[in-house]
C-alpha cells in the first residue's frame, strides 16, 4: 500500500469545487418539468394506452406531473390503482386532463377533444393521414397547437420506431390469427398451422416485405410453414433474404405468378403499406375466387384500405366474413388486439421522448436538437409544417427549420 501516491489537498479541493458546480449548471440549463395529460381513448377498438404505470413512476420520480383520466388503462389491464401508486393524478374529469401543457394519446384527436384543448399546447398522437379531415387540422391550427404524429418520428438510425414496433406485433399476430382460423374451432379446415413431419406444410403467401411482412415471415417459419413473399421493392426482398437466409421464396408483384401462388396457398397475408395514403390493391376478386375453399386472408393493410379487392373492414367482435368460400379477417389496428403488449412497446418509445423534451428545456429546443423529432412534427405553434397535409387540404405550409430559426 505504501507505493500508492496520495493526491494533494489542493487537488481534492479543486475536484470537489468543480464537480458540484458542473452538475448544478447542467440541471439549471436543461432540466424542465412537464405536466403531461393522458386522456382516455374514445375511438372504437382503441385499447392501447401511451404510458404504462412503470413509465409513469419513472417520470414522476424525475419531477414530472402525470394527470391521467380514470379507466384509461382498463383495456390494457392497467388499473387506476396502479397508476395512482405510481404517482399519477387519476381523475374522472377530462377537462382537468386537457389543462396539461402536453397531451399524449394514441388515436388522433376528435373535434370534441380539440375543443377541450388549451392554446399553445403540445399534442403527441397518431396522425393517420388517410383519415385526417380538414376540420381537425384547422381546429388545431386555430389553437396554436404544436402537434407531433408519432408514426413519423425517427430515431438516431433513421428508422420509424413506432411503425417498427407495431409492425412486429401485427406481423406475428397475423400468423397467430391465421392459425386460429385454420382450426376446427373457427370452422376452419382443421389443420395445424405449419403441419407435422409426414404432412405437407402450410402454404403461406405474404404480400409485402416491410416490417409486418418480415415478422409474419419469421413467425410462419418458426411454426414450420412454407412461405412465399411478394413485393415490388427488390431492396426489401434482398434484405429479407439476407436476414432469414435462402429459405425465403420471393418474387416481385407479377400478377400471373401471384395468382398462381394464391391458388395454391392456405393463408394469404396482406402486408403492404404506403406512407402517402391508401395501400395498393394488388389482388383482384378473380384471384380470390380461384383460391382454395376455406383458405384464409388476413389483410393487415385494411388500415389503409386493404390490398385485396374483396376486403371490407370488420371489427374485433365480428372479425371475419366469407367470400368465394375464402375466410377474410380484415380488422383494422390489429396491434390493439394485444393491447397490453402494444402499450408496453409504445411506452418504451414515448418515455425517452418525454425525457428528451424535458431535458432539452422544452419542445422548441428539443425540435432544434433532434431531426427525427422534426420529421414527426406536422404543426408548430399553429403553423402547418407537413407538405402532405398542405397539399391534401390546400393550406399554406412553413418549413419547420425556418420557424425554429426565427425564435
Amino acid at each position: 500500500m505504501g507505493n500508492v501516491s496520495n493526491p494533494s489537498f489542493g487537488d481534492l479541493a479543486r475536484e470537489a469545487s468543480l464537480q458540484p458546480q458542473e452538475k448544478l449548471l447542467s440541471l439549471k440549463k436543461k432540466k424542465d418539468s412537464l405536466t403531461i395529460g393522458v386522456p382516455k381513448e374514445t375511438i372504437f377498438q382503441e385499447h392501447r394506452v401511451p404510458l404504462s404505470p412503470m413509465a409513469v413512476q419513472l417520470l414522476v420520480q424525475q419531477g414530472h406531473e402525470i394527470i391521467i383520466e380514470s379507466r384509461s388503462g382498463d383495456k390494457a389491464n392497467f388499473s387506476d390503482l396502479e397508476y395512482s401508486n405510481a404517482g399519477a393524478t387519476v381523475t374522472s374529469s377530462v377537462n382537468e386532463v386537457y389543462k396539461s401543457e402536453l397531451i399524449i394519446k394514441i388515436a388522433p384527436p376528435t373535434e370534441d377533444e380539440i375543443d377541450l384543448m388549451q392554446q399553445n399546447q403540445v399534442l403527441i398522437s397518431a396522425l393517420q393521414l388517410v383519415r385526417t379531415k380538414s376540420v381537425i387540422v384547422k381546429k388545431l391550427l386555430s389553437k396554436n397547437i404544436t402537434a407531433i404524429g408519432f408514426e413519423f418520428l425517427r430515431d438516431d438510425e433513421g428508422s420509424l420506431p413506432v411503425i417498427r414496433s407495431m409492425s412486429e406485433i401485427a406481423g406475428r399476430a397475423s400468423v397467430m390469427i391465421a392459425a386460429e382460423y385454420l382450426s376446427n374451432y373457427n370452422s376452419g379446415k382443421g389443420e395445424l398451422f405449419g403441419g407435422i413431419p409426414g404432412t405437407q406444410p402450410t402454404q403461406i403467401v405474404i404480400i409485402g416485405a416491410g416490417g409486418v411482412g418480415e415478422y409474419a415471415t419469421r413467425a410462419a417459419y418458426g411454426l414450420g410453414a412454407s412461405v412465399k413473399v411478394f413485393d415490388n421493392s427488390i431492396e426489401k426482398l434482398r434484405r429479407l433474404e439476407k436476414s432469414l437466409g435462402n429459405r425465403v421464396h420471393s418474387s416481385t408483384l407479377i400478377p400471373k405468378i401471384l395468382a398462381k401462388a394464391l391458388s395454391e396457398c392456405d393463408v394469404a397475408i396482406g402486408a403492404l403499406r404506403s406512407p402517402l395514403g391508401l395501400s395498393p390493391c394488388v389482388v383482384s376478386e378473380e384471384m380470390v375466387s380461384h383460391m382454395r375453399a376455406k383458405s384464409i386472408i388476413v389483410d393487415v393493410s385494411i388500415d389503409q384500405g386493404g390490398c385485396f379487392e374483396t376486403s371490407e373492414a370488420t371489427n374485433h367482435k365480428m372479425p371475419v366474413f366469407e367470400k368465394h368460400s375464402v375466410l377474410h379477417y380484415c380488422v383494422p389496428n390489429i396491434a390493439s388486439r394485444f393491447s397490453r403488449t402494444a402499450s408496453y412497446a409504445l411506452s418504451n418509445i414515448f418515455t425517452p421522448l418525454l425525457q428528451s423534451i424535458a431535458n432539452d428545456g422544452g419542445i422548441t429546443e428539443c425540435l432544434r436538437n433532434h431531426e427525427g423529432m422534426r420529421d414527426g412534427t406536422y404543426m408548430y405553434k399553429g403553423k402547418l409544417t407537413n407538405q402532405l397535409l398542405a397539399d391534401k387540404f390546400n393550406l399554406p405550409r412553413r418549413e419547420i427549420e425556418f420557424l425554429l430559426a426565427g425564435l
